[in-house]
This record gives structure tokens, C-alpha cells and sequence, in this order.
């Protein structure tokens, strides 16, 4: 055995004693004869007996070993053919050289020598190639195995976790997830019903979604006129997702034919274990849906994931002046509590932001405060440089437009920050600006992303609204009448209502002509909008190049690209946009081309039959049902018009399942 036991160590401190024994008896020989001789045959009756005892001990040992060992050979050899773990070893060549007869049961085969491993599985090759991943799940035979693989030894293991995974998918779809709905415009639809009617439109409402509760197993419960809850686990959840949340299609089309015209926004929470969470996760997915516009699904998660499911129809007007209102005092409150009001839009900003900026800067000054707008002077458009050459020239507002590092260095805790006409920091002009600011206002017009400034004062956001020019115009009646707005500001917020609504044709309500003629009777210059809105040919012969590489992807959809080595304005690729879709049977129109900030820049625009908005976001992007747009940080215009047609097929295929 080659072990330090077998070396037999014990004999030689054996040994010196007897070597002692053998001197202390002939010690006492010497000193007394007999009483030596007495214990001289004590001492050698004690050394044969120990030494015997030894010879037993080590010979008995020795063979317990050697039975243990043979028994633990046996043993691993057992373990290795009988035990139900698979067993593979393999060569330099990926060829299996043995395997264990459990692992051939599982194939159900002879023998799996001379194959190659990952004839088994694809998987494998993942694992084996992987220099830092040595274990994972594969499928073999319709069973799931934990594989791990020793590369040293060329050697891999199979355990068999399909009774595992199986309690695992039954845990996970087991959960529990409470979803909160909300019938969007019950209020505005009922408000003039006698109570017969009413009442039956109750009853349709309760029906519909008791009917498809009791078609999935969910409990339903009606909270409220306009409210329910939901109760259900993340197997019907599964469900009610591949059919799309059909009963949004249902509620409207069901309603439409009894021209009710009522839609159903659900908030969703989902993959936590607590149920006050998952109850804060559906509020805040509802809020969320609202503030997209209806007609939508929203389903979150702890980690902040979010999907969204519907959106197919233009947002109903839903906001009153009740409502504008109270967010114009409470605006009013909170520039009266400030030192100072920064107002910033978007990057390469429009009409409509800087026509918004303009117009809540005049709040702070109609409340006395400081107001500044933030410009990037850097990046702006023909029409912007147009509309700022007139404000230089006619009014001293020029000095209250500032740069990011201008802000940056005057901002303080007591200033107040409006963002308009986006509420993504990514897309400020300065989100280092927002990150400083202590008090921070949101008005924007678009459907809310999952991006979002962190922790707002303050939030309008209305979709329904054709601009946020529109909307911050209907703020402006409500504040003091301290100082009345000027012809210029009237003017620019005109401009922006102009622009968004392509001169009142599109997303337009009769709040946007309300808007438009509180800012006419306030000196408003429709001719000094067309001027600033004026364009050069050049710019109208690269939008024609444009529109000629038009090509149909699906009935209805363009697709138009800009030339590989030349760089476009945003402004220019939407205008194409907006152009592509005035011709015939083009009812969704995108753009892409390279922008100056480096990235491939794609608008869309569309009639309504198909949401951009989903498509955009499938692409990182955002906007509206009709008018929305994103940036790709790829290197091709060809490779970004290869990912837009994969997020196209994406929306499309979702839309006909539902």
C-alpha cells in the first residue's frame, strides 16, 4: 500500500523498551540473583506478548484494508455502471470514447462510441467550447439533465433535473398576480345617460369582463363605476398573452356597435411574492397605460421591466379645463416657490418645443420669477435659426435663452426645472441638468415610455393633446394677468401647434382651435409663421431624393432611405416622412438616414392603421400612434432598415393574433 502504516512504526519505540527491559533485568541479576531471574521471565513474558499483540493488530489491519479497499473499488465501479448519473467521456476530436450503460438508457441505444458529442445535443456545444461555462441545462430525449464537463479530463456528467424543473415551472406559473382595470372614458360617456341607460351600459361593461374572467379562471371584481380587480396566477397570465389581452378588442368593438365608443386600460403586476407590491406594481402599470392613452396593457415587474399590450387606436380627448386648471395653480404655486425657472426640451428641438419653452418662461414671468429657456445653439434647424434671428431683432427674450453650461452654473435648490415636450432624460438637451435640479415639472404630449424623470413634482402629460404648445397655451389662461403675452411669444407657440398638427390636419381636437385662437386674439402672426416656416429648395430637392428610394415592405408601408455618405436633419427625415404619407396607398411611411449626432435616425408616420409608436419602441424609440421616431447606434443605413423590418414583422404578428 505504500503508507506510513505499513512502514510499521510501532516496532521501534517496541524495540527500545524491550532493549531497556533486557538491561534492567540483568541490572537486577546482578544486584540479587533470584528476584532478577523472577523478573527477568515477568519482562520476557510482557515482550512476548506485546510483540504478539502487534503482529496480530498489523495483520488484522491489513486485511480489513485490503477488504475495505477491494469493497471501495467495487463500490466505484458500481457507481460509475449503476447509478442513475450519465457518464460521457469524449476525445481531442469531440468523439465520444465511453459512456456509462445509464447514460446509453437514456438515449436508448447500443452504444454511442466513434458518434459526436454534439449529435446529442446543440447545446453541448456551447458548454464544451465555453472556456469559462462548465455546467448547464440540455434536453435529451424529452428529459431536462444538469451537464457539467470537466475539461482537464474530457469528461462530462449528466443528472437528471426534469422532476426539478417541472416543481420549478409549477411554482413560477403558480404565482400570483393582481392586474387593476379601467374603463378609460366611462365618465364622459355617461355623464348625459338617463339611469336606464346607464344602467345597461353597466351591465354590458360588467359582463364583457366577467365573461372573459370566467373564459380564463380569473376572480374579477368590480371596486368602483369604472374600476375593477383581478386576481389570477402566471399560467393565465401566459394565456391571456398569446391571445394578445383580447378583450380590449373586445370592449371596443362590442361598445362601438352600441356607439359607446368605451375603451379598457389594464395595469398588470407581476413576479413578486408579496402582494402589496404586485398591487403597487398594477397602480403604477395602469398610471402608465393612462398616461400612453388607453386602450392598452401594461404588465411590470420588480426589476422595472415592462411590456405593453394593445394601443392599437388614437387616443379620445379626455382632458377638461377642470383639469388645466388646477395644474396651472399648482405650475403657479411652484414657480412662486422658486428663485429662478429653467425651462429645456429635446434634443435638435422643433417649433413645438421651443414654442413651449417660450411659452412657460412667460408663466414665470407673469408670476415675477427668472425664467431662462436652454438651447444647444449647436443644434439647431433652418426654421429655429429663423424664428430665433426674430427674436433677437424684436424683443429682448434673446437674453433669456441660456446654454446647458450656462444652466448648469446658475441652477440651484431652490430653481424650478420644466421639462417640455418630452419627459425621457435621455433626450433633454442637458440630463446632467435634471440629475441637478431639486424641483423638476414634466408637460409633454406623447405616450409615456418606460424611460422617465425620476421623482417629478409635477406631470402633465396628455396625449390626447395635439402638442404641448397646445397644452402649455391652455396653462397660460390661467395664470396671473400680471403681463400680458406678447405678439412673438403667441406667435412661436402657434408655430409649434402648427407644426405638430401639419397645419391643423393631424391629432387635431377643438381644444387645438381653442388654443389657436386664444393665442390669435393675443396678437398671434400667421403670415410670421409661414415665414419662419418657409424652407429653401435645396432642402425640398433632398426630401424628393428621398421619397424616390420609396419601397413597399407590406400593403401599405414605405420604406425611404437617405444616401450612405451624407448627413440628414431630423427635421428633414420627418417632413419626408410626413410627405411619403400623403401619397397613394402608403399608410405608414419611414424614414432612415444618418443624423449628425452620429446615429442612423428612423421617423415613422402613419394613418392609424398601424401603431409606429409599437414599432419604435421595439427599436429603443418612442412617440405617438401616428408620429413617432428612434435612433440606432449601427453602422448602416442597411443594417438598421434589416432591424426596422424585423420590428415591423414583430407589430404585425401581434396585431393579427390578437
Amino acid at each position: 500500500m505504500g503508507t506510513l502504516f505499513r512502514k510499521r512504526p510501532i516496532r521501534y519505540p517496541l524495540l527500545i523498551l524491550s532493549l531497556l527491559s533486557v538491561a534492567s533485568v540483568i541490572a537486577c541479576v546482578m544486584w540479587h540473583p533470584f528476584i532478577g531471574i523472577a523478573y527477568g521471565l515477568v519482562v520476557v513474558l510482557a515482550l512476548i506478548s506485546t510483540w504478539k499483540t502487534e503482529k496480530t493488530t498489523y495483520e488484522e489491519t491489513e486485511k480489513h484494508i485490503e477488504t475495505l479497499s477491494y469493497r471501495m473499488k467495487k463500490v466505484g465501479e458500481e457507481a460509475l455502471l449503476e447509478m442513475p448519473i450519465g457518464i460521457i467521456l469524449i476525445d481531442t476530436q469531440y468523439m465520444i470514447e465511453w459512456s456509462n450503460p445509464y447514460m446509453l438508457g437514456i438515449l436508448d441505444v447500443d452504444t454511442l462510441m466513434g458518434e459526436e458529442i454534439f449529435t446529442l445535443s446543440e447545446d453541448l456545444y456551447t458548454l464544451i467550447k465555453h472556456d469559462e461555462k462548465h455546467e448547464m441545462n440540455v434536453t435529451l430525449k424529452d428529459r431536462k439533465y444538469r451537464a457539467f464537463y470537466k475539461p482537464e479530463e474530457r469528461l462530462l456528467y449528466f443528472f437528471d433535473i426534469t422532476e426539478q424543473v417541472e416543481i420549478e415551472t409549477l411554482y413560477y406559473e403558480d404565482r400570483s398576480v393582481i392586474a387593476v382595470l379601467f374603463v378609460d372614458n366611462y365618465d364622459e360617456i355617461t355623464q348625459g345617460m338617463d339611469d336606464q341607460n346607464r344602467s345597461q351600459t353597466n351591465s354590458l361593461i360588467t359582463s364583457l369582463i366577467n365573461n372573459w374572467g370566467t373564459q380564463y379562471g380569473i376572480f374579477i371584481k368590480r371596486i368602483s363605476t369604472d374600476r375593477f380587480i383581478a386576481i389570477l396566477n402566471e399560467s393565465i397570465l401566459q394565456e391571456i398573452e398569446k391571445k394578445k389581452f383580447s378583450i380590449l378588442d373586445d370592449i371596443r368593438e362590442t361598445t362601438a356597435k352600441q356607439s359607446l365608443s368605451l375603451t379598457l386600460s389594464i395595469g398588470v403586476g407581476t413576479g413578486s411574492q408579496s402582494l402589496i407590491e404586485l398591487g403597487e406594481l398594477a397602480q403604477s402599470s395602469l398610471d402608465l397605460v393612462l398616461g400612453r392613452g388607453g386602450d392598452q396593457v401594461a404588465i411590470k415587474q420588480p426589476n422595472g421591466k415592462v411590456k405593453f399590450y394593445g394601443g392599437k387606436t388614437n387616443p379620445v380627448e379626455k382632458r377638461t379645463r377642470v383639469r388645466a386648471r388646477v395644474i396651472s395653480h399648482a405650475l403657479r404655486d411652484l414657480i412662486q416657490d422658486s428663485d429662478q425657472v429653467f425651462v429645456m426640451g429635446h434634443k435638435m428641438p422643433d417649433m413645438d418645443a421651443i414654442g413651449a419653452a417660450i411659452g412657460v418662461r412667460k408663466m414665470a414671468q407673469m408670476n415675477k420669477i427668472d425664467g431662462y429657456v436652454v438651447m444647444d445653439f449647436d443644434q439647431i434647424d433652418n426654421s429655429i435659426i429663423r424664428l430665433m434671428n426674430v427674436v433677437k431683432e424684436k424683443s429682448d427674450l434673446y437674453d433669456r435663452f441660456i446654454t446647458p453650461e450656462e444652466a448648469l452654473s446658475k441652477i440651484t435648490d431652490k430653481s424650478l426645472l420644466v421639462v417640455v415636450d418630452t419627459h425621457k432624460p435621455s433626450m433633454t438637451i442637458e440630463e446632467k441638468l435634471i440629475n441637478k435640479a431639486e424641483k423638476v415639472v414634466v408637460i409633454d404630449h406623447h405616450r409615456r415610455g418606460e424611460e422617465f424623470v425620476k421623482n417629478p413634482m409635477l406631470v402633465y402629460m396628455e396625449p390626447y393633446a395635439s402638442s404641448t404648445a397646445e397644452l402649455v397655451t391652455e396653462l397660460l389662461e390661467y395664470q396671473p394677468k400680471n403681463d400680458k403675452i406678447t405678439m412673438l411669444e403667441a406667435t412661436a407657440l402657434l408655430a409649434g401647434i402648427i407644426v405638430d398638427t401639419k397645419s391643423f390636419t393631424l391629432r387635431t381636437g377643438a381644444r387645438t382651435f381653442e388654443a389657436a385662437s386664444y393665442l390669435r386674439t393675443n396678437g398671434a402672426d400667421t403670415i410670421l409663421v409661414q415665414r419662419i416656416l418657409k424652407e429653401d429648395i435645396n432642402t425640398y430637392i433632398e426630401r424628393s431624393k428621398i421619397v424616390q428610394t420609396a419601397e413597399f415592405v407590406h400593403q401599405g408601408l414605405a420604406i425611404a432611405r437617405g444616401d450612405n455618405d451624407k448627413i440628414y436633419n431630423s427635421v428633414l427625415l420627418a417632413q419626408t416622412a410626413d410627405i411619403l404619407l400623403t401619397m397613394k396607398d402608403i399608410s405608414a411611411s419611414f424614414v432612415v438616414a444618418h443624423r449628425h449626432d452620429g446615429v442612423i435616425g428612423i421617423s415613422a408616420r402613419s394613418l392609424g392603421e398601424i401603431n409606429v409608436q409599437l414599432v419604435m419602441e421595439e427599436l429603443g424609440g418612442g412617440g405617438h400612434l401616428t408620429n413617432a421616431a428612434c435612433q440606432l447606434d449601427v453602422a448602416t443605413i442597411d443594417e438598421a432598415i434589416n432591424m426596422l423590418k424585423e420590428a415591423i414583422e414583430v407589430v404585425l404578428e401581434g396585431s393579427s393574433e390578437s
